[in-house]
């Protein structure tokens, strides 16, 4: 930085002869016509046999660092809080919206960001060539929430960044999930919430590696000799962001007219405007819809699998194409007619994961959630006959649409047990996979890894003792 030209520099020398000893001592003075200039001055003795004694140092620079030291931690020093792998999508960059892709990425969660390595941490930096960085999540001013309704999959939660960026975490494994949820719930809330905090800290931080007596001079000499133009350009800026203000007032007036005015869903059905939804929908809803007690979806979707599915391998726990399930979603939903036997449906995996999605979808499961912990009660009963007559007691005081959709769907269950040395599917595995689709409490994260077991349990029993249970209602 250069020095003000009005600046006046004097240099005043003494110099003194004293038996033995001798001083010299210089003052560099610096003003201007609003205020003195910091000063500095150093001083040097000389002893009688020519040792320099060196004076403290004084220098700025070497000062802020110490003081900065207890405000900002250098970066090194943030602690590694946890790590491990994670199935991850990145959504939006800076608010543009991306096609989602999913990778599995080794996860750093550190103090106030998260890094993506592509493996384990230390792999990494020793693959990684020079100058590249991993890609990273500032977590201040971040949110966090579940995200169900972004994918298909289970136990998804998205962080969204001051930024403008997206990211979609997932794992199949429930207590590994909540986990990771927590722990980065908890490093966001100890991060203040205003971003303009961190930028307060980067500042500080570009103090600790520069001059500080040229800093300060620079930022002083923009405040007190700022230039007319520069002043304009400021009061264009204010003016600006005044009339962004207005404009957006106006178009949230517009809005709101807009949405009080509009009709209600009720209207808009029954002019044939939006068609009822047959996923999503409560089950009882399509029941009365279609005048049955089982979804006609679902038996459809049961007829093809026991028509050309049964000896697959890994029927219903290969996924299919998530693309063409959510196509066969749509032509559902818009009441088209639907042939399972076209070819367009010849992978067997996309109709069974479109018949999971559906139960996966439904506002309440098939075990209505006041049912829940009866169930859970139930299987805990230590007598094996007892837990099978309470099971049974609960199946008969389901509504029609919940116990006969169950009826059917265990019944096929068991058919694909039956072919188990074909399909490598046992009651354990069909348990794993529709336990928790089928059964889970209401609003409820915090106990997901027990409910799991007791849920994986349930399924099992009434696949196991499917005629005890569902083959005597009328005796």
């Amino acid at each position: 930085m250069q020095k003000s030209t009005n600046s006046d520099t004097s240099v005043d020398t003494l110099n003194s002869t004293r038996q033995g000893t001798g001083a010299v001592q210089m003052r560099i003075k610096n003003a201007n016509s609003h205020h003195d200039r910091l000063s500095q001055s150093k001083s040097m003795i000389l002893t009688d046999v020519g040792k320099v004694i060196e004076p403290i140092s004084r220098h700025r620079r070497n000062h802020s660092q110490h003081v900065l030291k207890d405000v900002i931690p250098p970066l090194e020093q943030l602690m590694v809080e946890k790590e491990g792998y994670l199935q991850k999508a990145k959504i939006a960059d800076g608010g543009k919206k991306l096609r989602k892709n999913w990778s599995t990425s080794w996860i750093v969660l550190s103090s106030r960001k998260i890094e993506f390595y592509k493996e384990s941490k230390q792999q990494a930096l020793a693959n990684m060539k020079t100058g590249h960085k991993p890609e990273s999540v500032d977590l201040c001013g971040a949110h966090i929430e579940w995200a169900k309704e972004k994918s298909s999959r289970k136990n998804v939660f998205q962080i969204t960044t001051v930024s403008g960026n997206e990211f979609l975490l997932q794992s199949d494994i429930d207590f590994i999930i909540l986990d990771w949820f927590h722990a980065i719930k908890n490093a966001i809330d100890r991060l203040p919430k205003d971003p303009s905090g961190s930028s307060r800290n980067l500042e500080l931080f570009k103090i600790q590696r520069s001059s500080s007596t040229e800093l300060l001079s620079h930022y002083d000499n923009d405040i007190k000799e700022q230039k007319p133009e520069h002043r304009k350009s400021l009061m264009f800026r204010l003016h600006h962001s005044a009339s962004d203000t207005s404009d957006k007032n106006r178009v949230k007036s517009r809005l709101k007219k807009f949405i009080t005015r509009r009709p209600s869903l009720k209207t808009l059905q029954e002019k044939g405007l939006i068609k009822d939804q047959i996923f999503g929908s409560h089950l009882h809803t399509v029941c009365e819809r279609e005048n049955s007690t089982v979804p006609r979806f679902v038996k459809q979707c049961i007829e093809a699998v026991e028509k050309r599915g049964l000896d697959v391998d890994g029927i219903y726990r290969v996924s299919g194409n998530l693309a063409t399930i959510q196509k066969l979603r749509f032509i559902v939903n818009q009441e088209e007619k639907l042939n399972l036997d076209d070819s367009q449906w010849e992978d067997i995996h996309v109709v069974t994961g479109a018949l999971k999605m559906f139960f996966r979808e439904l506002p309440e499961p098939l075990f209505p959630y006041s049912f829940f912990e009866r169930f859970v009660e139930a299987i805990k009963k230590q007598d094996y006959n007892t837990r099978i007559e309470t099971i049974k007691s609960l199946v008969q005081k389901l509504p029609p649409p919940n116990r006969d959709t169950m009826k059917i769907l265990f019944g096929h269950l068991t058919k694909i047990v039956a072919k188990a040395s074909k399909n490598l599917m046992s009651t354990q595995s069909l348990g794993i996979v529709f336990g928790p689709t089928l059964l889970r409490a209401e609003g409820e994260m915090g106990n997901m890894a027990v409910h799991m077991v007791y849920q994986n349990q349930i399924a099992e029993l009434m696949l196991s003792e499917y005629n005890k249970i569902f083959g005597s209602e009328e005796d």
